[in-house]
Formats: structure tokens, C-alpha cells, sequence
């Protein structure tokens, strides 16, 4: 399966449409993991609201800085978007149950997820290997 990813090029503009959707990504999981590690007032309270203690926000935060880190590297870029897709999807089972607003608020880490999966197959041909319409 090797030779067959390295016989594969990524397009010029896949690999910097892959390049721009992962920054964004990045970025705002960064900004987020960032502002849990450094316990602000208005991620604690967010957090309580959600129904967690005050103590896990600080775990929190470092499990999706770990994820994060994990994504941004390239040869573990697959490994960590299945890490961040688990995460995202506890953030929305965290959001649902206390009635937040479906698509602003409950399926924001839905749209994330896609952003991270869509960044990815554009930028990593070994996902695209997979693909019975990739030429």
C-alpha cells in the first residue's frame, strides 16, 4: 500500500485548500485548549453550565491540546483526527442534553469535525488512496 500513496500526487490546489481548512482548525482548537488550560472565569463557567466540575477543565484542555498536537503532525495527522473526532463528538453530547440551540451551538463541533476530516483528505493522499472516484 505504499508504493501506492507515493505514486499518488496531491494537486497544488487540494494541498493548500487541505492546508488552509486544517489551519483553521488548528487555530481554533489551539485557541480553545489554550483558554481550558489557563482556567479563565468565562471557560469555567461555560464548563459548569455543561454540568462539569471545575477541576476538569484543566484536564480537558490538555486532552485536546494532546489531540490537537497529535493532528498537526503529519505522520500522525489520521491518528489524530479520529483522537478529535471523539472529542467533538463529546462536545456535542455534552451540549444536547442541556437544550442549547441545535445548529449555532450543539452541531458547532459537527461542522469542526468535517473541517478537520475535509483538510485532511485534501492534503494526505493516503486518504484519498481509499476513494473509488479518485482518478
Amino acid at each position: 500500500m505504499e508504493s501506492v500513496v507515493r505514486t499518488l500526487p496531491v494537486p497544488k490546489w487540494k494541498l493548500w485548500a487541505g492546508r488552509v481548512f486544517s489551519a483553521i482548525a488548528i487555530l481554533f482548537l489551539l485557541f480553545d485548549s489554550v483558554a481550558k488550560l489557563m482556567n479563565i472565569a468565562p471557560v469555567k463557567q461555560a464548563c459548569l453550565e455543561l454540568g462539569y466540575p471545575e477541576s476538569l477543565v484543566v484536564p480537558i484542555g490538555a486532552l485536546l491540546f494532546i489531540c490537537t498536537v497529535v493532528y498537526l503532525i503529519p505522520r500522525t495527522s489520521i491518528f489524530g483526527a479520529v483522537l478529535l473526532t471523539g472529542y467533538l463528538g463529546g462536545a456535542v453530547a455534552s451540549q444536547v442534553p442541556v437544550g442549547n440551540p441545535l445548529f449555532s451551538q450543539a452541531l458547532f463541533p459537527i461542522y469542526f469535525g468535517a473541517l478537520i476530516w475535509v483538510g485532511l483528505y485534501l492534503r494526505d493522499a493516503r486518504l484519498r488512496v481509499f476513494n473509488p472516484f479518485e482518478s
